[in-house]
């Protein structure tokens, strides 16, 4: 299949605004899955609300456009009535950290078969720009005009200590980087949570002096570093890319057939 046979190009040009991370997300997320030869009868989506959100219209395979942080909540659902389904959940810092947060943190410690991808803007940038749990001291928002003095969740330290299984951070600027990590996460065998750093020129960008979409990148590629890589070994201030956990662990779908199975013969019994 070719990249486009897994989109609905009828909806296209997509409403995010110009210069917005989450359609280079949605290219990298594309190709990882052209890239796999995944079968589009055996793909489902589930997402929430915001802009992250509106991915899941842009898809050409199972979808579910979900309540607002319920995302992982439906993903789950669909996963245990089908386990042989592959199931991806986009989700914005509300959908995630905010509203989504308890669901987030069990979805980690059950291992269930997801994979979710925290397309990190660190704002809220629908419904107007207000600060969200990614936000980050010192800044500015509609709801922040004096500046924010909520220390920010750290994505990956969050989803390790919930117990994910596959863990892993990069940027909107680091396309081929996304486009290999995503490949990994999608065909690990548990949880897999990949943060991905998105820039929002609209409100976050603006309001804190950022730039442009194209200043913003720049800061991916530059505040950002390899796990292991030198430049991160002597700027340890750098935000680390790259994998961060990949390990196995017995899967909750799995796990949860065996209690199935030994009910069924009990029954029999």
């Amino acid at each position: 299949m070719a990249v486009k046979d897994y989109l609905r190009e009828r909806f296209f040009p997509h409403m995010w605004c110009p210069g917005c991370g989450h359609g280079t997300i949605l290219n990298s997320l594309i190709r990882a899955i052209e890239q796999l030869g995944l079968d589009k009868n055996q793909l489902v989506m589930t997402s929430g609300i915001g802009c992250s959100a509106r991915i899941s219209g842009y898809v050409d395979f199972h979808s579910l456009h979900t309540l607002h942080g319920r995302a992982l909540a439906f993903a789950t659902g669909v996963k245990l009535s089908k386990p042989e389904l592959n199931i991806l959940v986009p989700m914005g810092d509300g959908d995630a950290l905010a509203i989504g947060g308890n669901h987030f943190i069990h979805a980690a410690r059950r291992n269930i078969d997801i994979t979710a991808i925290v397309m990190n803007n660190r704002i809220y940038g629908m419904t107007g720009g207000q600060f969200s749990p990614l936000s980050g001291c010192g800044k500015k928002a509609t709801t922040a005009p004096y500046l924010t003095i909520d220390k920010e969740f750290d994505v990956v330290d969050l989803a390790i200590a919930a117990g994910a299984t596959f863990v892993a951070r990069s940027t909107a600027y680091h396309v081929q980087e996304s486009t290999t990590i995503l490949k990994k996460a999608i065909t690990h065998k548990g949880f897999s949570v990949v943060e991905i750093l998105s820039q929002c020129p609209t409100h976050y960008g603006r309001k804190n002096k950022e730039g442009d979409a194209t200043a913003m990148l720049e800061l991916h590629k530059t505040n950002t570093a390899k796990i292991g890589s030198k430049q991160l070994e002597e700027n340890p201030s750098l935000t680390p890319r790259g994998i961060f956990v990949d390990r196995d662990e017995p899967e909750y779908c799995e796990q949860y057939e065996k209690v199935i199975s030994l009910a069924r013969k009990g029954q029999s019994s």
